[in-house]
């Protein structure tokens, strides 16, 4: 089963990420990965930008514009690991190790469910 394990942030989250704990998080990333990797279960993961980030709306009017990634809310999706495993349970287990799930949510969604 494929999943999308939604990696959120926030600004104050970003703000307390000082070096050492960027190299720290830099280092849990590149640990899940090569695991990932070796076990054939990575499939992709990245991180998502907010520079330049843009919200398209469209409606009879014509299409708006703004800002993004979203528009009145403190948190945004900062990342995510495109994965094929088991199940839930290991997708969740996954999730659970990443380094911000200590301080933001992470999402585990199936993807293709029918």
């Amino acid at each position: 089963m494929k999943y999308m394990l939604i990696i959120y942030g926030n600004t104050e989250v970003a703000e307390a990420l000082d070096n050492d704990l960027s190299e720290e998080l830099a280092r849990a990333h590149q640990a899940i990965q090569k695991e990932l990797l070796s076990t054939g279960e990575l499939i992709g993961a990245n991180e998502l930008s907010t520079v330049d980030a843009k919200v398209v709306r469209t409606s009879g009017e014509g299409t708006v514009v703004t800002d993004g990634p979203f528009m009145e809310t403190k948190e945004w999706v900062a990342g995510y690991y495109l994965v094929e495993c088991e199940g839930l349970d290991r997708a969740v287990e996954i999730a659970g190790r990443f380094f911000e799930a200590k301080f933001v949510p992470v999402e585990v969604r199936q993807i293709g469910v029918q």
